[in-house]
């Protein structure tokens, strides 16, 4: 996927880039809003993350731009932090939004999070389709229940990243949910049942992952 980071800092183009490449995306990048949009125009992207204070055209216009003009998921990065800077940043048609400092993991999270919400994507013979809620498994439809499929979803999230039974509880069931942690184990155990035992791997007493692929 081809991902487009858009900073004034050299630096923090530096980081983000690197992090994103070490996952595998291809990244384009830009140092004002001029030349992001330069590159939102030339090139086929997958996501783009825009830092507001940028020389030339400044974020929010950059985004207003390219919202007007396509369905790209945006990322917003900022050194603002207060609510009305929240809501400015939201209300130009980002996705989401982050503030500055950030952990590098954490933007990586957020982003995958915005690409698994807005295309298909396969693991291993699975093909997920998240805005239609469906599973293919070799070309044949897999029949989850909601919670089955907000758990592959989540579990897919957070890929290489071992969730315990009470996360996925509240993640998925929510905090006010009074049923038990074995729930997890019961609705793992069908989901494996419907889309095969590889996909999923249990760390015994710790919890559930799906791993990251080499």
């Amino acid at each position: 996927m081809n991902i487009l980071v858009a900073d004034d800092s050299p630096e923090m183009v530096q980081i983000v880039s690197a992090y994103l490449k070490k996952d595998g995306f291809k990244v384009y990048t830009a140092l004002d809003g001029e030349e992001a949009l330069d590159i939102f125009y030339q090139e086929k992207l997958d996501l783009a993350v825009i830092d507001w204070m940028m020389p030339k055209i400044d974020g929010l216009k950059v985004i207003k731009t390219i919202k007007a003009e396509s369905s790209l998921k945006v990322l917003m990065l900022t050194a603002k932090s207060t609510g009305e800077d929240e809501f400015l940043s939201l209300s130009s048609g980002a996705d989401d939004y982050i503030t500055k400092p950030f952990h590098p993991q954490v933007l990586l999270l957020r982003i995958k999070k915005l690409l698994s919400l807005a295309h298909s994507f396969y693991i291993k013979d699975l093909l997920i389709e998240p805005a239609n809620l469906k599973v293919w498994k070799n070309e044949q439809p897999v029949d989850l229940t909601k919670k089955e499929f907000d758990l592959l979803m989540m579990l897919i999230k957070n890929r290489g990243s071992i969730l315990t039974r009470e996360q996925l509880l509240v993640g998925v069931w929510g905090m006010d949910y009074d049923g038990v942690a074995r729930t997890v184990d019961t609705h793992i155990r069908r989901l494996r049942e419907k889309i095969g035992d590889e996909i999923i791997t249990t760390k015994r007493g710790v919890g559930y992952l799906i791993e990251q692929e080499n």
